[in-house]
Order: structure tokens, then sequence, then C-alpha cells
């Protein structure tokens, strides 16, 4: 099994996203950033050779989820702002001063840690970002915590607060429902706390909002600079009402960058009545040619696609059948005559003209585009092509 990774689909989507927030008749005298969500392994995509192609492409910032993955995309050679979304537990504070990684602050008493690596290891003060929680619940310092914020940041000389941001719950809802206003809600909470933190005397600086729903549908959330994640990849989430999706992918045309493939390496003939696979959950109704792929669950094809899922075979849309093993899985190529032992199947992404795209694989089991996408595993080879 392997995935090939299209760098020209990749670096096409940053530059139509940077274009899409930087409208001309805006005028704006700064474009806004783009920080690109690398987290995850790059979403499945290799997270260090993405960053270095977005680098390259005019990525400003790269988001991460931890200090591992930041020091890995720093090894690979990245030299542009890495931000670490989930902060820093204590102890890790110094590798992230080491390695010039930026911290998020979700919690007051982060900054005296931050502070104290700042004095042992840096000569410089050392950046770091503010995350205010909006009414996600999750990570963030509350509103009312603002003020006990800008007291500790008045005693650490050696940092300096040069971003601040939120992240939306549930931005691709627009109907008329509790969730449906929770994004204009967490809005107004943020800028609330953002215009008490400068009547404090605090420059906030580059002020970031808009994931990649809002990117995609609410304009009003782009502020200085846009975190792009699954759309990054070339695909947009799953919107509600439904029709909101085709809207968005109309406006903001993206491209899958990754296809997952693997071959054939065995085909047999299995009669009519013979069980297939563990506990026989698949039983042909007519005599069967049932091929074996190369990848199972260890891999990344999705356990709940068996009996359910299909995969691209010779430009045919063919059907997984039985439970998918750690290893293998087994397909129906009844309706391809010309399969042979070698053939390349698609699990999801493109196969010539036909598309089997990831997010419709996605959505036929119940899951997100991203949990497919990040499912894939470290043993299987990323291929990169231009």
């Amino acid at each position: 099994m392997w995935a090939e990774v299209s760098l020209s689909a990749l670096t096409h989507n940053l530059r139509a996203i940077r274009k899409y927030v930087n409208p001309p008749e805006e005028k704006r005298n700064t474009p806004r950033k783009i920080l690109s969500i690398v987290k995850g392994n790059g979403y499945g995509h290799g997270g260090p050779e993405v960053a270095k192609a977005l680098e390259k492409a005019g990525s400003d910032w790269f988001g991460v989820t931890c200090t591992d993955e930041g020091i890995a995309i720093r090894k690979a050679g990245v030299k542009n702002p890495v931000l670490i979304l989930t902060s820093f537990v204590p102890g890790e504070e110094s590798r992230l001063v080491e390695h010039d990684l930026t911290a998020v602050i979700h919690r007051c008493e982060q900054l005296a840690l931050l502070q104290q690596a700042a004095g042992r290891r840096s000569k410089k003060r050392v950046p770091f970002h503010l995350k205010i929680d909006t009414g996600m619940n999750r990570l963030g310092i509350a509103s009312a915590d603002v003020e006990c914020f800008a007291r500790q940041l008045a005693k650490s000389n050696r940092l300096e607060l040069t971003g601040i941001f939120s992240h939306f719950a549930s931005s691709e809802v627009f109907t008329d429902t509790a969730v449906g206003q929770q994004t204009r809600e967490q809005e107004e909470r943020f800028y609330a706390a953002l215009e008490r933190l400068r009547t404090l005397g605090i420059d906030p600086g580059i002020v970031h909002l808009a994931n990649s729903a809002a990117i995609a549908t609410r304009p009003e959330t782009w502020a200085d600079m846009v975190r792009p994640g699954a759309i990054l990849y070339g695909y947009h989430p799953g919107y509600d009402p439904m029709e909101k999706r085709e809207e968005a992918e109309a406006r903001l045309l993206v491209k899958p960058v990754m296809s997952l493939r693997s071959r054939l390496i065995s085909l047999r003939s299995v009669p009519a009545g013979a069980g297939v696979g563990y506990n026989a959950t698949f039983v042909p109704k007519r005599a069967s040619r049932i091929g074996v792929l190369a990848a199972g669950y260890g891999d990344g094809i999705h356990r709940s696609l068996g009996n359910r899922g299909s995969v691209l075979l010779r430009g045919k849309l063919v059907p997984i059948v039985g439970i998918i093993s750690m290893d293998v899985t087994m397909i129906d190529v009844t309706d391809v005559d010309d399969a042979e032992i070698g053939d390349i199947a698609t699990i999801y992404g493109t196969d010539g003209v036909r598309q089997h795209p990831a997010n419709l694989v996605a959505r036929s089991v119940g899951t997100v585009t991203s949990d497919l996408l990040c499912a894939v595993s470290q043993r299987v080879p990323r291929v990169y092509i231009r």
C-alpha cells in the first residue's frame, strides 16, 4: 500500500485559499496571512514534507498539535513560525524555546513556566499566542480571566504576545437553531475579550479565528490570518443544511491531494454460498471472483468499510467484501473481467479520469474526512508527486 500525495494540488489549494481571503476590492494594506494546519502528520499526508512544500509556496505560518510535531517540522528545515495549538505540558517549555516554536497560552499559570524557560534559553523575548475560550469549553482562557492574564503578563518581561485567537465549535452549521447561532455568539465573546485587552493596554498582535468552514462561508471571521485544515488537503467540511456544501465548493475550488492505493495480491474463485473472511460475514449469492488487496486497517483502511465500501479498480467501483483484516482487504471483482494480480486499486482519490473522493467514503460510514486521512498509518509510504 502507498499514498500518492500531489504537491501540485496542495500548492494549488494554498494559493486558491490565499486569493479567496484577499479579495482585491478590500484593498487591504497588508494581505491576510495563512496558517497552514499540518497537525496529525499533515492530516495523514506527511507533516514535514507537506510543510516544506507549503512554505516554498508561501505559507506564512504552520499549526501543529504538540511540541514533537513542531520539532519534526523544524528538523525538516521549515523556518517560518510554527504554532503549538494545544500548548505544552510542564517540562516541555524549554524545548519550545530551543526550537523557536510559538506556544499557545490557554491557562494563566502557563505564563510563569514560559517566562522561566525564556530566561534560561533565549536572549530575546519569546513570542506566544493567547487562546480565548468563547464557548467551545475545551481550551482557552475564559473572558472573566482576561484581567488575571494581564496581571501575569505584566510580570513576564521575557515574553511577547504576538497573536490572539479562538476556535469555532460549529462554523459549518447555518440552521435556525442554538447551534446555528453559536458562531456569531463566539465572535461576539471573542471581540469583547479582545477589546478588554486593548483597554488594558495590551497589543494582541495577529488576530485569527477562521477554520476551514469559516474560511469558505464566513468572511466576517477572516480577521488578520486564517487557519485552513481540511480544505488545504482538498475537502470542504460537511455543512448543515447540505446545500451549503455545493455553494462553498463552487466558490472555493480545491483539489484532493492524496490518493490511497494498494495492489491485488491474490484472486480466487469462490462458489455461491461459501463464506469469505472472518466470521463469514460475506456469502456470495453467485459464483464470484474475490481479490485480496495488500492493505488493511493496520494501514488505514477504515474497518467499518467492510461490506459497505468500494474501491476503484480498472476504472470501475467494486465492493469491499467481508471483514477488513489488519493487513488485507477483500474485494469482489466478478464484474471486472480483465482483473489480474498486480492491478492497482484506489481506496480513495483519483484513478485516471475517475474519482473516488475521501469525503464520500467517509460519509458512507458516518465519519468525517479527516478521520480517514489521519488514519493512514506510518507504515504506509508517502510518494510525493508534482
